[in-house]
């Protein structure tokens, strides 16, 4: 992205890897991949936020509460939305798209048991087939 863009305080503090994350619930995630999604091309704000998962659940003490499908599937469904939107902002965007409120809304593509299992948290699973 060539233009600078204003980018919520969270996003601030997770790029710095300074959350508290007990307060960082879902709508925080949501934020902060939107943000990092007008900030980044897709491919840095994917791997951005991935790492910034990452070690959110790492430094609280989880690490296996990361799970690289459900944040890879979620940041593609977030820039999916943003396409040919990119003069919203957060949130006009969510009034848009409230099922991105939901942290259940890749139940449309994943069945529970792929999208939970040991091995979607490391590598990116294609969801269900159909």
């Amino acid at each position: 992205m060539t233009e600078a863009v204003q980018v919520s305080e969270i996003t601030r503090a997770f790029e710095a890897h300074a959350i508290d994350n007990t307060t960082f619930a879902h709508a925080e995630h949501v934020q902060v991949a939107f943000d990092l999604l007008r900030k980044y091309d897709f491919i840095d704000a994917a791997a951005i936020y991935a790492k910034g998962i990452r070690t959110l659940a790492t430094n609280a003490g989880a690490p296996g509460k990361f799970n690289l499908t459900i944040t890879y599937a979620f940041m593609s469904l977030i820039a999916e939305r943003m396409a040919g939107n990119s003069n919203q902002n957060f949130n006009e965007f969510v009034s848009e798209n409230p099922d991105l409120m939901s942290k259940n809304v890749l139940g449309k593509w994943y069945g529970n048991d792929r999208l939970n299992s040991d091995l979607a948290r490391g590598v990116f699973l294609l969801p269900d087939a159909a």
